[in-house]
């Protein structure tokens, strides 16, 4: 018999297990992590061109939960798939644009520079994520930078994606104005790295940073945690939203590091755009400035809207 907690497909990148996470929390259900897996072929095939089959699974997996919450191109047809077979017993949520008909859920939820329009469609301000103000509360002495009542300044390196290479020079160039900026300005610096930082990049960060700053070696989340609550200022390397709105929880000041882009970045720029006219954050520049303003709680309120068409379709 399904119970009522969520099941969370995604391909195991731990962008998106943030975002399933982050959401079962907030609907306050007990969750189990599916981590998706396709035959080879597969594997590369857009999900509009996808059978709707268990033939394409490298693994297969039992479905015991009332909630099925996927995110990313290899959850969307183990999602269907689960739908076709349990129909009304389930309620089926897919985070991001699922690039097949939006009728294939029972909800979706995506940033707005995703231009998704749907009756089902829950827009938000950035991505949602699993962070929460108390958490960081809770994780904040973690580290200890041994600031000596110095100002704090910490920076989230992401890594190589499609559209930003992280080079060496690009990088040495961002850490050289990082440098000008806050630490000749007696700012401590904590360096996080995510799971997609490159070792180059984490050793080229020790290397230029490890004088009396803290650059964290190891993918932690305490760490991150940690960072976030200490931090006077926060800089996200900008080849994450997510990263980006997992910062905007905070409420404080986030400058984003900009790089070349390889190509075409428009949804980037557009999300860029929403969140400097909601005065979160501004391009790291040549000056340190300081602003405030309310810090996202985007997961919260798309959960209140899904739990409204859960009760409507019977499930809770």
């Amino acid at each position: 018999m399904l119970k009522l907690r969520a099941l969370l497909l995604t391909q195991g990148m731990h962008g998106m297990i943030s975002q399933v996470e982050g959401l079962a929390k907030a609907l306050g259900l007990k969750f189990r992590h599916e981590t998706i897996k396709l035959k080879k072929i597969w594997d590369i095939v857009p999900p509009k061109f996808t059978p709707v089959s268990e033939s394409i699974l490298a693994n297969r997996f039992i479905c015991d939960s009332k909630v099925v919450i996927s995110c990313g191109r290899k959850s969307v047809v183990p999602s269907i798939l689960l739908k076709r077979r349990f129909k009304k017993e389930i309620f089926t949520i897919h985070i991001q644009d699922p690039k097949v008909g939006l009728s294939n859920f029972d909800s979706i939820i995506c940033p707005e520079h995703d231009n998704l329009d749907g009756n089902n469609v829950i827009k938000t301000k950035g991505a949602i994520h699993y962070l929460t103000n108390d958490e960081i509360k809770k994780n904040i002495n973690y580290l200890n930078p041994r600031a000596e009542n110095k100002k704090i300044v910490t920076l989230i390196l992401g890594g190589p994606n499609k559209y930003y290479g992280f080079s060496e020079k690009q990088m040495t160039s961002t850490f050289a104005k990082i440098k000008n900026l806050f630490v000749y300005s007696k700012y401590k610096l904590i360096v996080i790295p995510s799971y997609r930082t490159p070792e180059n990049i984490l050793k080229l960060a020790f290397n230029y940073f490890s004088d009396n700053h803290l650059v964290v070696k190891e993918r932690d989340k305490k760490a991150y945690l940690s960072s976030l609550g200490l931090a006077d200022i926060i800089i996200v390397t900008c080849d994450s939203t997510s990263m980006i709105s997992e910062a905007a929880i905070t409420g404080k000041p986030v400058y984003v590091a900009q790089m070349k882009n390889k190509k075409n970045i428009h949804r980037f720029q557009k999300f860029y755009k929403l969140f400097k006219d909601l005065g979160i954050i501004r391009d790291l520049d040549d000056k340190i400035e300081h602003w405030t303003y309310s810090g996202l709680d985007e997961v919260n309120r798309a959960a209140s809207m899904v739990k409204e068409k859960m009760k409507k379709n019977g499930i809770i």
